[in-house]
């Protein structure tokens, strides 16, 4: 294990298994897979253009594989692992993180082949002709669903593209909300309408976080003519940058785990949403109930999260997707809160979720990236593995690896 960073954390129900540190190269995105009984971590990082392979077969000696150098003047945030495959984004970086606006920057996937993880080939690449994309989604086979900029459009939009043929991969569709398109005469957008992503496919169903405009429900049994079935919106009164982030749809339980994502420090800015909306009839959504907010623990020097300094609400959620080596459990999610850390709901009664459990990573010693103005914990992602191990990012750490108490 890489020594764990100094000061103080804060858990309840949670223990600290691992740590990871890139070499002072925070991670954001995370992704998994197992080979040959030994299992991988892939780490998109946050301040730097590029991307890391870790075995954590023994999340206590975590050991690099690789380091996978990205495009400069580029944000590679945002990556997925399925099916032997791995799907890079690449990005303009967005103003105030780090980028440089005279300078080129590289847009759209890179496409490889990870099916032995020492030795990542990159198979092809797709372009966007725009920004780029941003949270993608790829559960193994022959689509990617993407996040994209494209020219012509506001905000960021849902394109299907076919990776058949990683060489040459070709769009399938694109969707998106009437008025994004610079030609519709749709009328008034609602406000911060744009796809956060990344979408979330179950069957011929893609349930699409779209900021503003709440989440969008649409049928793709026809891939290549995707239709609306509904959306439901929480914006107003919850914030509308980003109202809706990350929707996990519950097939089993007729849900969607729904969150915003908290963007301005000391939350100057409207409450974020997190709860669970019942899609029993698709058409119709409605509201079931909301998160409680997770307070402070107890000791901590500050009366609530708003008081401790930097972003304090939801941000990402665990995904299965899916995944063999993922977890999944309709009645736990797991939610990564900014300098809250994270935090676990046990959401068996859809009308009284609990938080269960929570971990709160120390006040970073050593400033590694532009942000938070205020230095405080920022937990980003979190994913959690089949065996039970939750691996959780920071802007200015590496990677915890936790496990359940």
């Amino acid at each position: 294990m890489d020594k764990l960073p100094g000061g103080t954390s804060w858990a309840s129900g949670i223990d600290i298994a691992g740590y990871c540190d890139f070499d002072g190269k925070p991670a954001f995105k995370l992704a998994l897979q197992e080979v040959a009984g030994r299992w991988y971590l892939y780490v998109a990082h946050l301040w730097h253009q590029g991307w890391t392979v870790t075995d954590v077969t023994d999340p206590g000696q975590p050991r690099e594989v690789c380091y996978l150098e990205g495009p400069a003047n580029t944000w590679t945030i945002q990556l997925q692992v399925a099916g032997g495959k791995m799907i890079t984004g690449l990005e303009r970086i967005a103003p105030g993180w780090g980028g440089d606006d005279s300078k080129p920057f590289a847009e759209g996937i890179w496409i490889w082949d990870v099916s032995d993880p020492e030795y990542p080939k990159r198979l092809g690449e797709y372009s966007t002709g725009g920004t780029g994309t941003h949270r993608n989604y790829y559960d193994g086979g022959r689509y990617v669903h993407l996040t994209a900029g494209l020219p012509g459009y506001t905000g960021n939009i849902y394109v299907i593209v076919d990776i058949d043929d990683p060489a040459n991969p070709t769009e399938v569709s694109r969707w998106w909300v009437p008025g994004q398109r610079e030609d519709d005469d749709a009328g008034d957008l609602p406000p911060h309408t744009s796809l956060h992503g990344g979408a979330y496919i179950i069957d011929d169903r893609a349930y699409l976080p779209y900021g503003g405009s709440g989440i969008v429900v649409l049928d793709i049994s026809d891939v290549t003519v995707p239709q609306l079935v509904s959306q439901f919106s929480v914006s107003p009164p919850y914030v509308s940058l980003f109202g809706i982030h990350t929707a996990v749809p519950l097939p089993k339980r007729k849900l969607i785990a729904a969150n915003s994502e908290a963007i301005r420090e000391n939350c100057d800015e409207p409450l974020c949403f997190a709860g669970l909306i019942d899609i029993s009839d698709e058409a119709s959504p409605r509201l079931v109930s909301t998160l409680p907010l997770p307070e402070p623990p107890p000791g901590a020097p500050y009366r609530n999260f708003c008081e401790f300094g930097g972003r304090f609400g939801p941000h990402n959620q665990h995904q299965g997707q899916g995944h063999p080596n993922l977890m999944e459990d309709d009645n736990l999610l797991y939610m990564t809160y900014f300098n809250a850390g994270l935090r676990i709901f046990d959401i068996s009664d859809a009308h009284l979720p609990k938080e269960v459990a929570y971990f709160v990573p120390p006040v970073p010693e050593t400033r590694r990236g532009l942000l938070p103005k205020t230095m405080t914990p920022q937990s980003e992602d979190v994913v959690v593995d089949a065996r039970g191990y939750i691996y959780v990012s920071d802007k200015n750490h590496g990677v915890y690896i936790l496990n359940r108490s």
